[in-house]
């Protein structure tokens, strides 16, 4: 059943983003000649009185062609005679909708919360080693972890945990202490086992202090969780290029659709499988959001820095540049994608079969 839902949610995710494409193009008077759900032959199909409207076999994609490649120049209402703002409002218009379905997906998770936690120390727990001047006191609040700023505990875990996975057994500090600033370099807050009550715990030695969820404050969550999601796809992006994580840690389609198939399985309820699905979606959507606009050609970004890369060129040589240049790199860059695309996806099979 996860696995459906999984498929499901990916697919739907892939629908929004062309969906932004097609509603910026059709408010901005572009000619849209199909707008597709899906990839592969065709299922069902409906004219419109100018755009085809087809579901196609594939769950996984999905395209809104706008003329771009016909090379037609000479149609007012064609994406490639729209001034270049049109273009660029066009081109995001696709993140831009993961990004806000991403945000409304989070705020519906969060609606019912009735607190949470900020990164203001309240107290320690028993046997906390590094409690006093010189280490952590009550009424600290930390800004920040190797640079990484801090705005609810969610924010701690998340890059104490990288820290970890790096092998750090130290990590840079800032707090709020008394309205001042203070660095704290390569100072030991470690994940350990504490007995509360008799019982072991495994934390940081830190209560945090308790924020009341109104609708103002969980709005606000939600903005934050969302830009947060942003900053896990480029601290992900750093980790890669750093070769601190490698290919094998890349995951694909297929490694989507897994990872949210054994959410689904380990929550407790089906209720809790849902909500954790959604809220892993909602990173999702956003990492799509993110990727399609990096300036690499066949992608959002790619196309968006063409903009910018003919202005510049014709403002400079005085004549129009022939869109088929563009579309040639854009062709070969997709080629390019597409055997990438091919080889995580033998990777994510590979990792399922054997194990990761």
């Amino acid at each position: 059943m996860y696995i459906v839902l999984a498929i499901i949610a990916f697919g739907l995710l892939i629908s929004v983003h062309e969906l932004g494409h097609f509603t910026a193009a059709k408010l901005l008077g572009v000619r849209v000649n199909e707008f597709a759900i899906g990839m592969g032959p065709r299922l069902l199909m409906k004219q419109g009185k100018e755009t085809l409207y087809t579901l196609r076999a594939l769950p996984f994609g999905g395209f809104c062609a706008m003329g771009e490649d016909d090379g037609d120049t000479d149609d007012p209402r064609a994406f490639t005679s729209q001034k270049r703002w049109r273009r660029i409002v066009i081109l995001s218009s696709g993140a831009a909708a993961n990004f806000i379905v991403a945000f409304i997906v989070v705020v519906i998770l969060v609606s019912g919360a009735e607190s949470f936690l900020g990164t203001r120390i309240t107290g320690f727990i028993e046997g906390f080693p590094n409690e006093g001047e010189h280490g952590l006191m009550v009424g600290d609040t930390i800004l920040s972890i190797n640079g990484e700023r801090l705005y609810y505990s969610d924010d701690l875990r998340l890059f104490m945990g990288i820290a970890k996975q790096r092998g750090d057994e130290a990590v840079d500090l800032v707090i709020i202490r008394d309205g001042e600033s203070i660095g704290m370099d390569r100072f030991p807050l470690q994940l350990r086992e504490y007995l509360i009550d008799g019982e072991p715990w495994l934390g940081y030695g830190l209560t945090l202090n308790v924020i009341e969820a109104t609708v103002a404050q969980q709005l606000k969550y939600s903005c934050y969780t969302a830009l947060n999601y942003v900053r896990l796809v480029r601290v992900s992006l750093a980790q890669l290029f750093s070769g601190a994580v490698g290919m094998n840690d890349v995951s694909g389609l297929v490694g989507i659709v897994d990872a949210m198939n054994t959410i689904g399985k380990k929550a407790l309820s089906v209720a809790d499988a849902l909500i954790s699905i959604a809220g892993f979606a909602a990173l999702i959507s956003v990492n799509l959001a993110v990727m399609n606009m990096l300036p690499i050609p066949a992608l959002d970004g790619g196309r968006i820095l063409f903009v910018f890369i003919t202005w510049a060129i014709e403002k400079t040589f005085r004549r129009r540049l022939d869109p088929k240049y563009e579309g040639y790199i854009h062709t070969a860059a997709f080629v390019l994608l597409m055997g990438f695309m091919i080889f995580v996806l033998v990777n994510d099979v590979v990792k399922i079969i054997y194990g990761k």
